[in-house]
């Protein structure tokens, strides 16, 4: 992903930067028609980030090019980029003090790690971006600037999760207020890729973006997502042709008995992906799929039979963020035929099965099976395809742009007075690309709550953050649905910014006369949902060129 951001960077910045630099031209005439005294450089400054929600800071961020004398809209462009970038690494280093000081409070410490971890990889793919130039495969002005809000937005997730590893609300605080400013300013640099056309457009400049003409699915079906090396190497995974480079089995009949081993395995320099392939066994192993560790194939014997379990908890005294059992980082992740547990039980609160942070990534007949927040989709994008999703509350959550399609999403019976809230999105800005898209799945109830499923309300989701967007469309779903469909997260909080849209659902669950009157709940246009589809929704077209799996980048009908 890294090198995709330093494209999208630089990509933006030297396709736009003539037609910026006209900008100023232009505003520096009209100042002297309006008598005005900014001047052309500090004219800029007011206009670009006029689009932005913290315009004091963005002026400050890009005064001092303008007290230089310059009109070159690159400059201005990086200078937002680079405040950024010291504002978060400054957090980073405060979370790192934090973690030294609260060595006798183990949750406040773990905490301030996982803060320490988190605002490390925004600072780190940052000042990559700007070390890497040119990437041929970048065809048009809107696949960079798609590239770019993509990036930014996983900025934002990272921060709100390091804001959420606080339970104590005076180190919660103090994190938040440490963070303000780099809060403030990723959302100006996200402002400011996102309304980049308006700017131009004010002063009569057209942005135009033309559609890179690519189709959107093969001549068989199947979508443009991965390349034709990945194309051919699922296929022979399908007709056990495939030879991987590690082979794990508990059995020793293998390369290595456990994943971890095969991970650690992972070569320097890798070209093409790792191909790991785990035979049938319950692999009792908290695994990361490290950031460096990137296109690793992981495949199993079925979901039922190769399995990744854990039983880490909130209240067994580990943050949301270090529950997951399976965690996968390192871009173009993939894992087919695998079960990914967490089974503290719906008493041990919070407890991730599998939590994804990795770009590009694709889980293929998988199941994730817990109960409290089961599968946590955290950023960047991602998408699951005839998977098996199990849980109680908020079990489908996070901030990422996430497409679950032809998936069987499974109600469980909860602990006593607890309700069942299928998705939690985590949306903190208006401006993220992000949102969790369910298309043409199955909703239903476990077994063990079919009989209690009038007297167990269970709902669709509800906003985790100020903007929580959702899109349930093409799916059927189960009578146990509550007819508001949604209930809120606290009191009256987000209920005027969330979104939650449905599209042409099936099953006496997907009756929307009942639904409840948030202002951002609604039935949407074929028009509007064709926007949440896997080709334009994580730009399926682009990044991922040919699968051997039957897939839908637009609608089912």
């Amino acid at each position: 992903m890294i090198g995709k951001v330093a494209v999208s960077v630089t990509s933006v910045i030297l396709v736009v930067g003539v037609a910026l630099a006209v900008v100023a031209v232009v505003h520096h005439n009209a100042s002297k028609r309006a008598g005005e005294s900014l001047s052309p450089q500090m004219k800029v400054v007011k206009d670009i980030c006029s689009k932005t929600d913290f315009q004091e800071a963005c002026q400050k961020s890009l005064s001092p090019v303008a007290d230089k004398g310059s009109t070159d809209p690159k400059e201005f462009i990086k200078a937002a980029i680079q405040a950024t970038i010291n504002e978060v690494a400054k957090s980073a280093n405060f979370s790192d003090n934090l973690v030294k000081n609260a060595s006798n409070i183990p949750r406040v410490k773990m905490a301030a790690e996982d803060c320490k971890d988190l605002l490390n990889f925004a600072t780190d793919e940052l000042q990559t971006s700007f070390s890497t130039v040119g990437d041929s495969d970048m065809h048009t002005i809107n696949d960079r600037a798609d590239d770019l809000k993509n990036w930014l937005s996983a900025v934002i997730s990272y921060q709100q999760t390091c804001l959420d590893g606080f339970e104590a609300p005076e180190f919660r605080s103090a994190m938040e207020q440490n963070l303000q400013d780099a809060s403030s300013l990723t959302s100006n640099a996200l402002a400011i890729v996102s309304e980049l056309a308006d700017i131009l457009k004010a002063f009569g400049l057209e942005f135009n973006i033309k559609p890179s003409g690519r189709r959107l699915l093969s001549q068989d079906g199947y979508p443009t997502w991965f390349s034709g090396s990945d194309r051919k190497l699922l296929a022979m995974v399908d007709s056990g042709r495939v030879r991987p480079n590690a082979i794990v089995a508990k059995d020793g009949s293998g390369n290595f008995k456990t994943i971890a081993a095969a991970l650690a395995a992972y070569p320097t320099n890798l070209r093409g992906r790792y191909v790991i392939y785990i035979k049938s066994g319950v692999y009792n192993e908290y695994i990361t799929v490290e950031k460096n560790q990137k296109n690793v194939f992981m495949f199993g014997d079925g979901p039922r039979k190769t399995i990744v379990t854990g039983r880490k908890s909130n209240s067994g005294g580990f943050t949301t963020f270090k529950t997951a059992s399976f965690s996968a980082i390192g871009e173009r992740f993939i894992a087919k035929s695998m079960g990914f547990q967490n089974t503290a039980g719906p008493e041990g609160h919070q407890a991730v099965a599998l939590r994804v942070q990795s770009d590009m990534s694709a889980f293929f007949n998988c199941r994730m099976d817990g109960y409290q927040d089961t599968l946590y989709v955290q950023a960047h994008r991602q998408f699951y395809r005839n998977c098996v999703i199990s849980g109680t509350v908020d079990f489908i959550f996070g901030d990422s742009a996430t497409v679950i399609q032809n998936s069987l999403i499974i109600a469980r019976k909860p602990m006593d007075n607890q309700q069942n809230t299928v998705t939690a999105q985590g949306r903190a800005d208006k401006r993220e690309t992000t949102g969790l898209v369910i298309h043409n799945c199955r909703i239903v109830p476990e077994q063990k709550l079919f009989a209690l499923r009038f007297k167990i309300p269970t709902y669709l989701g509800r906003p985790w953050k100020e903007y929580a967007r959702t899109v349930i469309m093409e799916t059927t779903l189960a009578d146990f649905i509550q007819p508001g469909g949604y209930m809120p997260w606290a009191g009256n909080f987000a209920l005027s910014t969330c979104s939650y849209f449905e599209y042409a659902n099936r099953g006496p669950g997907a009756r929307t006369v009942r639904r409840v009157r948030w202002q951002g709940v609604r039935v949407i246009s074929r028009r509007e949902a064709l926007q949440f589809t896997a080709g334009p929704f994580i730009q399926g077209n682009l990044w991922l060129k040919g699968t051997g799996f039957p897939f839908l980048l637009g609608l089912r009908r």
